[in-house]
């Protein structure tokens, strides 16, 4: 019998992916406004310079298994416990003000000041740009009366707890909420799926997964034994090996799945 629900946060609940561009338009517009130039490109040239820089600092590893991307990077404070968080700390400032800098000169406008403005306000426009999908709530309003519920987001405590706080709506649907920067390791690891499971001392058949990614969310739960939900809202092509559960394209699709269970 089902008797617990896991989601996924980011691009499962929250749109993640529309608040980062929203953020970067509005910083590219500010940057239009202030240096009077057309800043077409811009977004694409910081975007290419984040990635590049962020591959070289020597906590790409272990970003990459807690799950933090370099965009998260642009707007983290990565306050956290820990020796690579906090040697995410040190240099996120330098980070954040180098990718906007360097694609500022990617586009002909050769201005650290403005680069150091542009990192600033892009901070301040991701928090101002919290997405949240139509129909989560009405979802999470269904289910909470029936399932016990758990969030299992990769990503970095503070900035995690960060777009909680600025969607306060969603946490307290949660029974539990695991991060992997706190717990240690990111989705795929079986490890926090199974950690996961002992905060309700559940069996892995009484539990579903839901999320948006395939080689995090789904293919963690199928080594975790655990039955999983892709929530496929791209129409991506189905993958070759990495096969969910069940496929649906919105999560009210959820409701004739769950009650066949």
């Amino acid at each position: 019998m089902l008797k617990a629900i896991f989601f996924d946060l980011d691009d499962t609940l929250l749109w993640d992916k529309k608040s980062i561009k929203t953020a970067f338009e509005k910083t590219c517009r500010y940057a239009e406004q202030v240096s009077g130039v057309d800043c077409g490109g811009l977004e694409e040239a910081v975007r290419s310079e984040a990635s590049a820089l962020y591959s070289n600092y020597d906590t790409y590893l272990f970003t990459q298994m807690i799950g933090i991307n370099p965009f998260e990077g642009l707007w983290g404070t990565f306050d956290d416990e820990g020796e690579d968080f906090q040697k995410m700390k040190a240099f996120a400032p330098e980070y954040q003000r180098k990718a906007w800098t360097n694609g500022l000169q990617q586009i002909g406008i050769n201005d650290p000041a403005l680069g150091d403005q542009l990192a600033a306000y892009f901070t301040e426009a991701r928090k101002s740009s919290p997405f949240v999908y139509e129909e989560t709530y009405r979802v999470l309003d269904r289910l909470k009366p029936d399932y016990q519920l758990l969030l299992l987001t990769n990503g970095s405590p503070q900035l995690q707890k960060t777009k909680l706080e600025i969607t306060p709506e969603i946490a307290p649907y949660f029974d539990h909420i695991v991060i992997s920067g706190a717990f240690g390791k990111g989705k795929p690891s079986p490890e926090i799926f199974h950690y996961a499971l002992s905060k309700f001392d559940l069996a892995a058949e009484e539990v579903l997964m839901v999320g948006d990614n395939l080689l995090t969310d789904i293919t963690g739960a199928e080594q975790a034994g655990i039955r999983s939900v892709w929530i496929n809202r791209e129409q991506k092509a189905p993958h070759k090996t990495i096969i969910p559960t069940y496929e649906i394209r919105h999560l009210e699709e959820l409701f004739p799945i769950l009650e066949k269970l």
